[in-house]
């Protein structure tokens, strides 16, 4: 599998073809828990002060390209990652294939209600989708065990967790194991757009990597978020014109 490192993070040269392949093989063979990470440009400033991120990110099993800074930086380097494979749409396409052959599917995370309410909007959108839990992100760390049992008496194919960046990643990591889950990736804010609480971009600004203007928008709260972008292109064209970013 080909793969280009974004500022020290690894991203894989991965279609959302060849990713939906891939989770199916990881759901039929699943002997080893398996982490896909969806890696978009605040991940990628954030894991450059945080080893342990980074760490998880270039040890995981499936790195997908998440937003238009990421293909951004690609070309701009003249290392172009052909696709972008975002947490949202691999959590609707992997309930298409939930509905077309049964894999179950568990949703951990966002606010109260908020992970229901997505689970019950795709369960229309795919009629007979096994979306076969849900559970919101607000519990503490001692009531971890709790949870990952839970999901472990229902045996999930695929687990999506929508903690945000880093605690998704670093939450996967930690319980991968104990889970026995075949494919676990974390998904951002994803159930919040299947809920209907947060509106998608129209589609061209989707097309045209201003999904992330949009979404500051309609939400003033991800302000932090968006402050990541400067940092990663002031370091993306550093990596061009004076050398490694790191």
């Amino acid at each position: 599998m080909d793969s280009v490192r974004v500022l020290g993070l690894r991203v894989d040269q991965l279609s959302m073809t060849d990713t939906l392949d891939r989770i199916e093989t990881f759901i039929k063979e699943r002997n080893t828990p398996r982490h896909l990470v969806t890696a978009d440009a605040s991940m990628v400033v954030t894991a450059r002060q945080d080893p342990e991120l980074a760490k998880i990110v270039n040890a995981a099993d499936l790195v997908t390209a998440d937003g238009a800074g990421i293909l951004w930086h690609g070309r701009f380097l003249k290392q172009p990652i052909a696709n972008k494979v975002s947490g949202v749409d691999l959590v609707s396409e992997v309930c298409r294939l939930s509905a077309k052959h049964g894999y179950r599917v568990y949703f951990l995370g966002a606010a109260p209600g908020v992970a229901e309410e997505a689970a019950e909007n795709l369960r229309a959108k795919y009629p007979g989708a096994q979306i076969v839990g849900t559970h919101d992100g607000y519990f503490s760390a001692d009531q971890d065990e709790r949870v990952v049992e839970e999901i472990r008496t229902l045996k999930p194919d695929v687990l999506f967790v929508a903690f945000g960046i880093p605690k998704q990643e670093k939450w996967i990591d930690r319980h991968k194991a104990a889970l026995g889950v075949p494919v676990s990736a974390g998904i951002g804010g994803s159930f919040d757009v299947y809920s209907g609480r947060v509106k998608r971009a129209p589609l061209i600004m989707q097309k045209h990597g201003w999904e992330w203007l949009y979404r500051l928008w309609s939400n003033p709260k991800k302000i932090a978020k968006v402050k990541s972008l400067p940092t990663f292109a002031l370091l993306t064209i550093r990596e061009r014109f004076v050398g490694s970013a790191r």
